[in-house]
């Protein structure tokens, strides 16, 4: 561990470069996926786990809302939940994200249970939940920086999708249209909280520490896709391809 203070603007480049070096872009399942080399079934295992991690964002930014004692930082907070619950049913993130499985033809009641995502992922969602309960606020918020880095992503999975998978479209992917505006907002005013905040060694390496965290949370989730869709080593309980959805169809 570093023993020296760091600047703000030194903190700042610390942190993305977590990104540069563990950010999920270079996970060989992206680049399967956003290069068109995904199978029809690897794409539906995708967006079937992915929701499990949608679902539960909404619930771990509730639990970070408790823990700020400064009604302006919950203001700013509270819009992140807002963005993924919407405010009237039928619209926000989860919304968006039901209407991809909708069309890549998974029943929303299957999808809503959970019940065939892969253990990892189960495993790696419920592990950030716990670190933004039991950690520190200042973790807590450090560990969702790696909106940081998600318009790239956004962008080539966006670019890779349309271009190479016939049954998506933008209407299905809507999902991502709204995120990079949404990102910028919340990464923007989580930076400047950090590094306000990480006043001392501990702190800026306690920060650091939780972005590599999240970043491993979301590789951990590509590892476990690819494990079990791509070599085929399928755990028990899992979403079986061919089974539950509906057969694939062009999108409209």
């Amino acid at each position: 561990m570093s023993q020296t203070l760091l600047s703000p603007e030194d903190l700042e480049a610390a942190l993305r470069n977590v990104g540069a070096e563990r950010y999920h872009n270079k996970h060989r399942f992206h680049a399967r996926q956003y290069s068109g080399k995904c199978s029809f079934e690897e794409i539906q295992a995708w967006a079937l786990n992915r929701y499990y991690y949608q679902s539960m964002i909404p619930i771990k930014d509730a639990i970070v809302l408790t823990r700020f004692t400064d009604a302006e930082d919950r203001r700013q907070w509270r819009k992140r939940i807002e963005d993924h619950d919407g405010l009237k049913p039928g619209d926000g993130g989860i919304e968006r994200w039901l209407k991809l499985t909708d069309s890549l033809g998974f029943p929303r009641d299957y999808v809503e249970s959970t019940a065939g995502i892969l253990p990892a992922t189960r495993f790696a969602v419920d592990a950030y939940v716990t670190l933004v309960r039991d950690r520190s606020p200042l973790e807590a918020v450090a560990s969702s920086l790696t909106e940081l880095f998600s318009p790239n992503i956004i962008g080539e999975r966006m670019s890779g999708m349309l271009a190479n998978y016939d049954y998506v479209s933008k209407d299905t992917l809507a999902y991502f249209s709204y995120r990079p505006t949404q990102a910028k907002r919340d990464a923007d005013w989580a930076l400047d909280y950090v590094k306000s905040h990480a006043t001392t060694v501990e702190q800026q390496q306690a920060v650091i520490n939780a972005l590599k965290f999240k970043c491993n949370v979301l590789w951990a989730q590509l590892d476990a896709l690819w494990s079990a869709y791509v070599d085929h080593y399928l755990p028990p309980d899992a979403w079986v391809p061919g089974t539950i959805a509906a057969p694939r169809s062009k999108a409209a």
